[in-house]
């Protein structure tokens, strides 16, 4: 006797009855005897059997109904409604997740069922083996496909409709909210050519910060976000807008590094994306938004290196999941797209200006050159006239330095500030007895913007790099100051820093080449009070119409 059975379920029968079989295996088992066919099925949804025994007769039909009881099991398990609908729209039979579904669900599904139903039965023999998919939109929020097929009795007549309803609310959300991205992000990268062309960096940069915010707030619900751009020579983070996120946000000094650096700094050292679900537990978390319960940030990619991150925080404990990190990843492609399209314009109009520079020191330097020989020879001519010799002589240097100035023109574009048009040293109320300080490293330009501001009546200091700059702020009160973004030693986000720092008050007006800014000082300059930009080569008339605004406004 097999010592593993214990339980036996028993079916009746003359046969176990006569014979005295069942009595026997009483003494034997632990047994349970039913009287017909449904009682035996009740008794296997209720226990556990180790083995059934039945009469030959009725054997197949207790099989059968095994099967289908495990068939309908399975079905009420699965998450998706599954239902059986006759012709006259009457559910003959439904799963548990079926009959869970909204009543409204339920009558819209059974009128597709009649129709479905009158479709198969047009169509004849030849849809029975195919079914129909649809979809239902019971109400604004919800989604559901359905999948019809007909069903066919013994000899193939079309008898019913069994329906699978698949709730596909959340992948619908899903690809909308992609497809909203996707039409934010071609938005972004369809920059027109000709509008970005007109602009200065801060104009530009301020277009995409609207796009940016636009998309974020709208698209992806983001309310509070920043946006930082790694500067290569330092590694250091630069946050270049921010929306919604408190002032101290935009005072960190962070690097892209792993270790003491925050969320931003080690998602642009690693290029991993981090979801931070509770703020108030995380030892990498800085502070950008009071009461900030979690936050995600996402890195902002290019050719895959990554030139900064995204970050956007919210007062609500574990707001970001999975589904948000990918789509601010998808986004976050588009934004990084979006700069280097703007840097990459940048780059093509410093390179026409470089093309025709070169031109221009070609075609000129040929002339200049048959000026200093012409006049180097007419010197010869004239010995002993002292007087007139010290004269060519003059001459032949003020060519010498026109030569050279060509020859540097193609590398520095930003060299040439035109002459104030009138005489010298006429009055100017606005700008006579000033105190200003000009910041620039490049010696021409530098001599060039004190000699036109010296001429209108302002006391002109010079620094020729940042950190001279800085430490000229210690130590003189100036009414405006005047620098090139980029110096040795300090930037001049730097210089505007110190300036805001010492007196807030004192207008500072920044100095780019062709617009470019590649840390983006520029527009943080700008959130925080700077008074004007200035774009290299600029007319003289444009610089001082920009000092006499940043003095009569301060």
């Amino acid at each position: 006797m097999h010592t593993d059975v214990r339980k036996l379920l028993v079916l009746h029968g003359p046969a176990l009855e006569s014979g005295g079989i069942l009595g026997f295996l009483q003494e034997h088992f632990e047994v349970r005897a039913a009287g017909d066919l449904e009682e035996a099925l009740g008794a296997l949804r209720e226990t556990h059997f180790d083995a059934v025994l039945a009469e030959t007769a009725d054997f197949l039909p207790l099989e059968r109904g095994v099967v289908t009881q495990h068939a309908s099991a399975v079905l009420d398990t699965i998450g998706d409604g599954v239902c059986i609908v006759g012709p006259d729209g009457e559910m003959v039979w439904a799963n548990r997740r079926m009959w869970e579904y909204p009543p409204a669900l339920l009558d819209e599904l059974r009128a597709l069922c009649v129709r479905a139903y009158e479709e198969f039965a047009a169509a004849g023999d030849s849809v029975l083996s195919r079914g129909r998919r649809f979809s239902l939109m019971p109400d604004d929020s919800s989604y559901y496909e359905v999948i019809c097929s007909p069903v066919a009795d013994g000899q193939g007549r079309l008898r019913q409709v069994a329906a699978v309803a698949v709730n596909a609310t959340g992948q619908r959300r899903q690809q909308r909210k992609l497809n909203a991205i996707d039409r934010a992000g071609r938005e972004l990268v369809s920059l027109h050519r000709e509008d970005i062309a007109r602009r200065d960096a801060v104009e530009r940069l301020r277009m995409l910060e609207e796009l940016i915010v636009h998309c974020s707030r709208d698209v992806l619900k983001y309310e509070h976000f920043a946006l930082l751009l790694v500067e290569e020579e330092t590694n250091r983070l630069n946050m270049i807008m921010s929306h919604g996120l408190d002032e101290a946000a935009w005072r960190y000094e962070l690097l892209a590094s792993v270790e003491a650096n925050g969320i931003c700094g080690y998602v642009a050292a690693t290029g991993r994306s981090y979801v931070c679900p509770d703020a108030t537990k995380d030892p990498r978390y800085l502070r950008g938004l009071t009461g900030a319960r979690s936050s995600l940030t996402v890195p902002l990619r290019l050719h895959d290196r990554v030139i900064g991150v995204l970050n956007a925080e919210s007062r609500v404990p574990a707001a970001f999941n999975e589904e948000d990190r990918q789509f601010a990843e998808i986004f976050a492609h588009y934004v990084a797209l979006a700069l280097n399209i703007l840097n990459l314009l940048v780059t093509e109009r410093h390179t026409t200006h470089a093309q025709v520079s070169g031109s221009i020191s070609v075609g000129l330097s040929g002339p200049v050159n048959d000026v200093i020989t012409d006049l180097t020879s007419l010197m010869e001519d004239y010995i002993g006239h002292d007087d007139l010799r010290r004269r060519l002589s003059a001459i032949v240097d003020q060519a010498a330095e026109i030569r050279r100035s060509l020859q540097k023109l193609p590398e520095s574009p930003s060299t040439v500030v035109l002459a104030p048009s009138g005489p010298k040293g006429r009055s100017d109320p606005v700008l006579q007895g000033r105190a200003v300080l000009v910041a620039e490293d490049e010696a021409p330009m530098r001599q060039t913007i004190r000699d036109v501001l010296v001429s209108y009546g302002c006391d002109v200091d010079v620094a020729s790099d940042g950190a001279e700059a800085i430490g000229r702020i210690g130590e003189r009160r100036y009414d405006l100051v005047v620098s090139d973004i980029k110096m040795p030693k300090a930037t001049g986000y730097d210089v505007f820093a110190a300036v805001k720092s010492r007196c807030p008050e004192t207008p500072v007006i920044l100095i780019t080449a062709f617009g470019y800014d590649p840390s983006h000082s520029i527009l943080r300059a700008r959130q925080e009070g700077l008074s004007a930009v200035l774009m290299k080569p600029f007319r003289a008339e444009e610089l001082l119409d920009q000092c006499r605004k940043a003095l009569t406004v301060a």
